[in-house]
């Protein structure tokens, strides 16, 4: 009998052990694999981008727009060559879901025009990472490349900057000092002399070579998000100078670009830097509304 009540109250200690090590476990919601510190709240993933597929290349550009920028291209006399211009290459690419572009090559009498358009959708693999915030980042490095030169400071905020007047009070009975008249003098006679320079020196943006300051590679606004503008003269003094414009902009996780080159077939001839410019802008303008349409 005493045997049969040890096993009994054994029996009874093991039960209550047990009985311990459960308890409670419904209580705490834990679970043997719940990793430390896990709020249980699951990470958002960020916004995909606006933009899932891209326009075909060779037909973003109207034939108008290329006879502006490829003058040489009405020039061709046969008709399928003719044709054959106008539809361009495709850029070789291995995802035209992620990367586009087409190229155009027309040559004149005159000069050879090159003209690339090219599209490039970003997509960020980081949860953490938008693809517009991740079109941001590779825009900005973009831009670095470019390295483009800081802005000019017009003439009148220079003067305020140092310290000087940039108005006149002109109001009846109150005369200018003769240092403020000499110094006007002077001015006028320094701007007569630059302007006479001026004109007699070659156009800049049409022989000259040099980019006028407001012509300078810079950023643009009101296209796209973001954009920028470059230009840059290549060419030696016994090869026809070659101007290569190149125009930059973000709309959303879409970057677009577009490099517009004109080589003369004349030396010492350099393609106006301007007129350029404006076919080139005009072209990404037209680009930007297509995308956001």
């Amino acid at each position: 009998m005493q045997r049969k009540a040890y096993a009994i109250g054994t029996a009874a200690l093991l039960a209550a052990l047990l009985t311990g090590c459960t308890g409670g476990s419904g209580d705490t919601g834990s679970t043997d694999n719940a990793n430390p510190g896990d709020t249980g709240t699951a990470t958002e993933a960020a916004q995909p981008g606006k933009y899932r597929t891209l326009p075909e290349p060779c037909g973003a550009v109207g034939r108008g727009t290329l006879d502006s920028l490829l003058p040489g291209i009405k020039q061709i006399a046969d008709q399928d060559q003719r044709a054959k211009a106008y539809e361009g290459t495709a850029t070789l690419t291995y995802d035209t879901d992620r990367k586009v572009g087409c190229r155009w090559k027309v040559e004149s009498a005159d000069a050879t025009d090159h003209l690339l358009v090219d599209f490039e959708r970003v997509v960020s693999y980081d949860n953490a990472v938008s693809d517009d915030s991740q079109a941001q980042t590779l825009f900005a490095a973009r831009v670095t490349a470019a390295d483009l030169p800081e802005p000019s400071v017009p003439a009148s905020s220079s003067a305020l900057a140092a310290g000087g007047e940039a108005t006149t009070d002109a109001s009846p009975g109150n005369s200018p000092s003769p240092s403020a008249s000499s110094s006007s003098s002077s001015s006028a006679s320094s701007s007569s002399s630059a302007s006479s320079a001026s004109s007699a020196s070659p156009s800049a943006g049409a022989s000259g070579g040099a980019t006028p300051p407001d012509l300078q590679p810079r950023v643009l606004d009101g296209l796209g998000d973001e954009s920028f503008l470059d230009d840059q003269l290549g060419g030696s003094g016994s090869t026809a100078a070659r101007r290569t414009v190149t125009v930059v902009f973000r709309t959303s996780n879409v970057i677009v670009t577009i490099e517009y080159a004109e080589q003369p077939t004349t030396v010492g001839v350099t393609p106006d830097s301007k007129e350029m410019q404006d076919r080139a802008r005009n072209l990404a303008a037209q680009l930007a509304d297509s995308l956001s349409g």
